[in-house]
């Protein structure tokens, strides 16, 4: 799993582990780099979130319970990879 660097942190990536049985990754920026340039992996994670705000039920949080919610993207992804075929 990807990170940004705000995620950065032993207790975090413990936490993924357990719970998503995931290798947490924090994606950090080049120390010699000046101005905007785009993070290696974080372009995967914009794309996705623009694929999901074009669903009209995700573009705002509406939903009160989080495993709703979940349901929602599952089924946008879902519709997404239909598409596709």
């Amino acid at each position: 799993m990807w990170a940004d660097s705000g995620y950065r942190g032993e207790p975090f990536a413990q936490w993924v582990q357990q719970n998503c049985g995931c290798r947490l990754e924090i994606v950090k920026k080049d120390p010699q780099q000046q101005g905007f340039a785009v993070l290696p992996k974080r372009w995967i994670v914009e794309r996705t979130f623009a694929w999901l705000g074009k669903c009209r039920r995700l573009s705002k949080d509406y939903e009160q319970n989080p495993q709703s919610s979940e349901a929602w993207i599952r089924l946008s992804m879902i519709q997404i990879m239909l598409k596709r075929l």
